[in-house]
């Protein structure tokens, strides 16, 4: 079941990169389409598709874009990786008051249906979980090491409460749900995977951490567009409205390690896996003095962290979900993807290993890289006698 064709659909973030192949999906199968963010989209072909520049903490802004609206899928966020992550007080402007702005315009506005883009890290805050579902209770506020992780839980649970809202001027009520998906992948990805590229080819990408057993999970994006076009119709009268007000996991449903996910990757841009395995604690201190640097000069340079907390234990701690609620209630069957398309893109802009004759010198970068990385692991600790 696809979504009316009459319909009109807002996406906020609609520029970014999900929300971008969220729009073209629906354009497609001739849902009407407005793009609300802050930020111009970065693709050609915006045929049929409207482009509203706006900001989500501003609610009269919202508030227009949103009239003559069917459903509104909420997508925009901030402060998932790097140093977005270490900005606590932008955060919470955008993923809580954005959200609350977005509730409140769609019942002024009788805007009927709300699909909200959630994460995993709703439930999950360091510790293992294998198979969990939905029962699963929000981690406590005060666990969770990250900004964004918490606040994306305040506005899931901002969402899920205004589920059954009378609109204004309506005799029908807000329906509502969330969807928490697995991190994303796929060509064209502009967050994540140009980063771990970057770190690749400039011979950072030396050892993996934690436990060759740890499971994690991905989603590739077209899995996720499909979901959310799902949870949009499981969210009408024709679908009974099952989809109310709950909450869904979202993924490729293939656990996998981490690091071996992304060996394809490396492998295919021409690079050697590394084979050094350190400890997660290691890695988790060192990521925590990382962040108390950042703190201290990011006044003055904002640099982008190696890694934060919050990444070390999302790539090296097991958890992974169910996906049968999905599969359930919204008929979500993700399809099989791998990082082919990925490695393609990437190879087709340039990237990847080239002939060189700098070893000594790349050497010498390396060496002195671990060498300034030990000397401020070691000034951190007590000294003796003192």
């Amino acid at each position: 079941m696809d979504i009316a064709r009459e319909e009109t659909c807002l996406i906020t973030g609609g520029c970014g990169y999900f929300g971008y192949r969220l729009a073209t999906h629906l354009r497609k199968n001739g849902v009407k389409v407005i793009l609300f963010d802050v930020i111009a989209p970065k693709n050609d072909g915006l045929d049929g598709i409207t482009l509203v520049h706006g900001d989500i903490r501003d609610y009269e802004q919202v508030l227009s874009a949103v009239s003559g609206v069917d459903c509104v899928f909420h997508v925009a966020s901030y402060g998932m990786s790097g140093r977005e992550q270490l900005k606590p007080s932008r955060i919470e402007e955008v993923n809580v008051d954005g959200t609350h702005n977005v509730i409140k315009a769609c019942v002024q506005s009788a805007v009927p249906r709300l699909v909200y883009t959630s994460t995993f890290n709703v439930v999950f805050g360091g510790q293992e979980i294998r198979n969990g579902d939905e029962n699963l209770p929000y981690l406590p506020l005060h666990l969770h090491p990250d900004h964004y992780s918490r606040t994306k839980s305040i506005a899931e649970m901002a969402v899920l409460k205004a589920n059954g809202t009378t609109l204004k001027g309506n005799p029908g009520v807000l329906r509502t749900c969330a969807l928490r998906p697995a991190g994303i992948y796929g060509p064209g990805e502009q967050r994540h995977l140009p980063r771990i590229v970057g770190y690749i080819e400039n011979g950072l990408f030396r050892f993996v951490y934690g436990k060759p057993s740890s499971l994690v999970e991905f989603v590739h994006v077209d899995n996720l567009v499909s979901a959310h076009a799902l949870a949009a119709v499981a969210l009408a009268a024709p679908a009974n409205h099952r989809a109310a007000g709950q909450a869904y996991f979202i993924s490729d449903g293939r656990p996998v390690n981490n690091f071996e996910f992304f060996r394809p990757l490396v492998e295919g841009l021409g690079y050697s896996f590394p084979r050094l395995r350190l400890p997660i604690g290691l890695i988790y201190f060192a990521a925590f003095l990382i962040e108390m640097v950042h703190r201290l000069v990011a006044p003055f340079y904002d640099f982008q962290p190696l890694l934060t907390r919050t990444e070390v234990y999302k790539t090296g701690v097991t958890h992974y979900f169910s996906m049968a609620k999905a599969e359930t209630q919204l008929g979500y069957l993700p399809r099989e993807y791998d990082l082919d398309d990925v490695v393609q893109w990437f190879r087709c802009r340039g990237h990847g290993r080239k002939p060189r004759n700098d070893g000594i010198g790349r050497l010498l970068v390396n060496l002195l890289a671990i060498a300034a990385f030990m000397i401020a692991l070691l000034s951190f600790l007590p000294v003796v006698g003192s």
